[in-house]
């Protein structure tokens, strides 16, 4: 075994990510829909299981400076799945001549490595949009957008939309 891998193995903890590990369990019997006994424990084991085998892959720690605007992000982020759900349906079942598909890079202000990942998931999520590669130099993400009139006006509307509250909780 090399020796930083042997450091890493002996740097982990028991409980490595506790805060995951609660989400763990709450989204476990949140899915299976039952607090049985048995399911209680396989959603504990599993909280606990998941986070201790990958903690040597997580090479960056993730260090949240607000709660609350991470949680108002999330809820930022759930309704523009949904709208922008409604929008993409209606520009994909409408005239294919009416679509100004393109590619345009997002120049980046961000510099945690967690949030820039955050960031190009984000825009992956939101329907209509894709994110195609991150610079190696964490300088800009190349984006797909179905319906991209004014390339400007979405580099502008995803920097203020997601990537300034980002800054706020990373």
């Amino acid at each position: 075994m090399s020796e930083a891998i042997h450091k890493s193995v002996e740097k982990r903890r028991w409980l490595p990510h506790p805060l995951l590990s609660l989400v763990i369990t709450a989204v476990w019997l949140l899915l299976v829909g039952s607090l049985s006994l048995g399911h209680i424990l396989l959603a504990l084991v599993l909280a606990w299981l998941l986070p201790w085998v990958c903690q040597t892959f997580w090479v960056y720690p993730v260090r949240i400076r607000g709660w609350v605007p991470l949680v108002r992000y999330a809820f930022l982020v759930l309704w523009n799945i949904t709208v922008c759900n409604l929008t993409a349906a209606r520009l994909v079942l409408g005239p294919v001549k009416n679509l100004r598909p393109a590619f345009f890079e997002l120049p980046l202000d961000l510099t945690d490595p967690i949030a820039i990942t955050v960031l190009a998931n984000t825009i992956t999520l939101t329907p209509g949009t894709v994110s195609a590669n991150i610079a190696a130099d964490r300088s800009h993400i190349l984006i797909h957008g179905l319906h991209v009139p004014d390339v400007d006006a979405a580099i502008a509307d995803i920097k203020q939309r997601y990537e300034a509250p980002l800054k706020d909780i990373f």
